[in-house]
């Protein structure tokens, strides 16, 4: 790992051709590709993600983030006005009141009503505003849940210019997604079929489950000078004491801990304790992880690629030194990978 320096966010860019970032999802989820990379060595080598489990080692343990993603996006306009006003739902307070970000922003103010476009007869108002350029609204009387299931828009990633389709709301969504409350997917998963699953359980490695719900943020740039400087989103996040204990049982028996995503590191890490085992908990969690971090509750990381100069970058350079991830990030790009949130992936062990 590389010795403490006061990073910049220019030393996490790299150049990205547009054409390499995917607009959507392989024909099937486990045909997408596969780079892996040594963090001992640097050494790379290009494969299919369905060879995934020859990479894996009996008594290893997968930890996968099971957050759902939420139809959350929806249209409406001013009661009364032709302004429309896009509303993004982020977090379920209780009593129909969410925290949702409202676009254009310039246009609501406290007790302002929208009228839902593709349900006329549903309404909410908004309340005030909250943290971080987001809004408190309530909805009238609405079953929230239903409302998205029959409503919503899957909200794609900045860089997928296209509008969602009815294909995103399955393919934008992990097969094992169980708990209700992301408005990104934990991306690292979308590759996974439970054919693959159930064929790396048959070999003798574990699964364990987090949650930890995505947030818009995590498509935040860091926007400061020095990367120690900047202030990470929050999330809220659950790891229970049975998934706990089949981390810390895999980890005990010699077998390695390997997180599905930059989520599921963001759960263990913030879980850890000090001899690396985890112990349940549940809360919120803003933890920034960047060289020269080493995780300890953490032996591998499988992800997708990232954006350049993001926190998520950050994060994978403190698995193997920063230049050898970027050397890898080289090769995909050389290799004509599909990057971001329905791109391919890497394994770095």
């Amino acid at each position: 790992m590389e010795e403490s320096r006061d990073w910049r966010a220019e030393d996490f860019d790299y150049e990205l051709p547009d054409e390499l970032i995917a607009q959507y999802p392989a024909e099937r989820r486990s045909e997408s590709r596969l780079l892996t990379l040594d963090r001992r060595t640097g050494a790379t080598s290009l494969h299919a993600f369905s060879e995934l489990p020859s990479f894996l080692r009996p008594g290893d343990c997968l930890v996968l983030n099971d957050s759902k993603v939420m139809a959350a996006r929806l249209f409406g306009a001013k009661e009364g006005g032709a302004a429309r006003i896009e509303a993004l739902l982020m977090r379920d307070l209780g009593d129909g009141r969410w925290q949702a970000m409202l676009r254009p922003g310039k246009r609501v103010k406290p007790g302002t009503v929208v009228r839902l476009e593709r349900n006329a007869q549903v309404t909410y108002t908004i309340l005030d505003r909250a943290e971080e350029g987001t809004y408190l609204i309530a909805f009238d009387d609405a079953d929230v849940e239903e409302l998205l299931a029959r409503c919503g828009q899957v909200p794609l990633p900045p860089y997928i210019t296209r509008q969602a389709t009815e294909l995103d709301r399955e393919r934008y969504q992990t097969v094992y997604a169980r708990v209700p409350g992301s408005v990104a997917a934990p991306t690292a998963g979308l590759h996974f079929t439970p054919e693959l699953l159930a064929e790396i359980q048959a070999a003798g490695i574990h699964l364990a489950r987090v949650t930890l719900h995505v947030g818009p943020g995590t498509f935040r740039p860091v926007s400061t000078e020095r990367i120690r400087d900047h202030v990470m989103h929050e999330e809220i996040f659950e790891l229970d004491a049975e998934q706990a204990a089949i981390v810390n049982s895999a980890r005990q028996r010699g077998g390695r801990v390997i997180a599905i995503g930059t989520t599921s590191v963001r759960v263990l890490e913030s879980c850890v304790t000090a001899d690396g085992s985890v112990q349940p908990q549940q809360g919120a969690t803003r933890i920034f992880l960047y060289p020269p971090y080493t995780p300890r509750a953490v032996d591998g990381l499988l992800t997708n690629f990232h954006l350049p100069k993001s926190t998520l970058l950050m994060l994978v350079s403190t698995f193997a030194d920063r230049d050898a991830v970027l050397a890898a990030y080289r090769r995909a790009i050389a290799a004509r990978f599909r990057f971001f949130s329905y791109g391919d992936c890497m394994l770095i062990t």
